[in-house]
This record gives structure tokens, C-alpha cells and sequence, in this order.
């Protein structure tokens, strides 16, 4: 086995450095969901109302995160608003906030879909039946609009997972940056070091996301 450098993969403490930096990796997407999910849902049902100066204002927050790449918004936190508000930040706060901006956002947009793309006419009965707009919502929109959201949403939580690894261009130390310092470690010793360490890698997002993928197939046969 060792002519085949996985043994790569159990020298010193290398198993334990990428298990460590998975680690990091799960508590920012784990956070960063979490918020995303309950902010964008609020933003996405303050988006469904008929306020123009609303609209514009969820439209523009909307098309800001889309067109400007994560990558930016994570050097605009990290570096800009420090030197410019004298603020010191983490790389892994950092990351939080901004794949939170991003979830948000992106979450706001299926749930104002979700929700808009329900008949008129059923607000109307409710409203005939004398549900007041909160009671309308919980008892009739939400409930169906969350059976259109589940699979879009859940999409959006892998999508995230997988996009972790760029917060480790402003200095954090996740899985895919420490396969990265072992792999130029062991570059010379062993020429197969980045077969198996991204490999590996590869297997832990690969453990992480299908299980979510599946759970979104299932709930989705399950409502048909």
C-alpha cells in the first residue's frame, strides 16, 4: 500500500488535520444555512408585498449578491470594511456573515417564488372566510409554498457547503486549505500526495452533501 502514497493520508497527523479543517468547514456552512434560512424567509414574504419602494429595495439586495462574485463580498468584508471602519474581523466571522448575505438572499428569492406562485383566488376565499393576513399565511400559503420550496432550498444548502472552501483566501484554515499544506509538504516525497489527499476531500463532501440530496429526492416523491 505505501508504494501507492495513500499511506499519505495516516502519516503523523494528517488524518486528524483534515477531520479538523471539516470541522471548520461544517460550522460555517451550519451557521451560515442556519441564518439564511430563517432571514431569507422573512425577506422573501417582504418581498411578496405590493410596496414598490419594498420591492425595489428587496430587488436591488437581490441582484447585488448575484452579479457580484462571493469571492469580492468576502474581500469587501474582510479587508475593506476593516481598514475603513477600523473593525477586526475573522476570516471564519467573515465568512459567516458574507455566505450568509449570499443564502439570504438566494433563499428570499425561492420563497417569494414559492409564495406568489400560489392562485390568487385562495387568499381571496381565506379572506372571504374571514382569516386575517398572518392566519392566510400560516394555515394556507406556508404550508404549500413549503412543499415547492423544500427541494429548491435544499439545492441552495449544498450549493453553499460546497462553496465554503473560498474563505480560505482570507486566511482560513479549512479542510481543502490544510489538504493543500500537506499536499506542498509531501510534494517532493510523494508525486501521488494530491490524487489522495483531494480524493479524500472529495469523499468528505461527497458524505456530506449526498445524504441532503437524497432527503430533498425523497421528501419530494413523498408530496407528489
Amino acid at each position: 500500500m505505501p508504494h501507492l502514497g495513500i499511506d499519505i493520508l495516516f502519516e503523523g497527523m494528517n488524518l486528524e488535520r483534515l477531520f479538523a479543517g471539516l470541522w471548520v468547514t461544517i460550522r460555517i456552512a451550519l451557521i451560515s444555512v442556519g441564518l439564511s434560512m430563517v432571514l431569507g424567509t422573512l425577506i422573501g414574504i417582504v418581498a411578496t408585498s405590493r410596496n414598490i419602494l419594498i420591492k425595489i429595495i428587496c430587488k436591488f439586495y437581490l441582484e447585488c449578491v448575484r452579479i457580484i462574485p462571493i469571492i469580492v463580498w468576502l474581500f469587501v468584508f474582510y479587508y475593506g470594511f476593516a481598514r475603513a471602519f477600523g473593525v477586526s474581523w475573522s476570516g471564519e466571522l467573515t465568512g459567516i456573515i458574507v455566505f450568509t448575505v449570499w443564502g439570504s438572499a438566494e433563499m428570499s428569492d425561492l420563497v417569494r417564488a414559492a409564495v406568489t406562485s400560489l392562485p390568487a383566488h385562495q387568499r381571496q376565499s381565506a379572506l372571504a372566510l374571514g382569516l386575517n393576513r398572518y392566519q392566510i399565511y400560516i394555515y394556507i400559503i406556508i404550508p404549500q409554498a413549503l412543499r415547492r420550496l423544500i427541494p429548491s432550498a435544499i439545492n441552495l444548502i449544498t450549493r453553499m457547503i460546497k462553496t465554503t472552501p473560498l474563505v480560505a483566501l482570507i486566511t482560513v484554515v479549512e479542510v481543502l486549505k490544510i489538504g493543500q499544506q500537506i499536499i506542498e509538504y509531501n510534494v517532493l516525497t510523494n508525486p501521488l500526495a494530491a490524487f489522495w489527499i483531494y480524493g479524500f476531500v472529495f469523499l468528505l463532501y461527497f458524505i456530506i452533501c449526498y445524504p441532503i440530496s437524497l432527503a430533498s429526492k425523497k421528501l419530494e416523491q413523498r408530496w407528489q
